[in-house]
């Protein structure tokens, strides 16, 4: 059996008041690129999970998010070519600032029910479940 490197990545579910679901469109350029998914990233060394999505929100949509208003839902555990990823997945309902593509991403608001319409990562796909039972 061959190991593969764990990758830790953490993503968020940002829920607004009509209780959409926030999604990110990978940009080319990057891997699985066009592909959409949950706000979020990688878990730098020495960082929780928590600090990490704290600070890939601010980088990445230009919003400030509190610890407290980060609520753990669940995760995903996948097996890539290359990697395995581990992506604990929080539900966010809090935050200040206005949501914009800090990189030049499309940002996507959409019902639950819809999450499927979009192509996402593998990982991403079975956690649309657990949002849709949440909302």
């Amino acid at each position: 059996m061959t190991t593969k490197k764990m990758v830790l990545v953490v993503a968020v579910a940002l829920v607004d008041a009509d209780g959409r679901v926030l999604l990110a469109q990978r940009p080319e350029g990057k891997s699985m690129a066009g592909l959409w998914e949950f706000p979020g990233g990688k878990v730098h060394e020495g960082e929780t999970p928590e600090a990490a999505l704290i600070r890939e929100l601010q980088e990445e949509l230009g919003i400030d998010v509190k610890e407290s208003c980060l609520a753990p839902l669940t995760y995903a555990s996948h097996t890539y070519e290359t990697f395995h990823l581990l992506m604990p997945l929080y539900v966010c309902r809090r935050w200040e600032g206005q949501v914009r593509g800090m990189e030049g991403q499309q940002l996507a608001w959409v019902r639950p029910t819809r999450l499927g319409d979009y192509p996402m990562p593998p990982a991403d796909k079975p956690l649309i479940a657990m949002i849709c039972d949440l909302l």
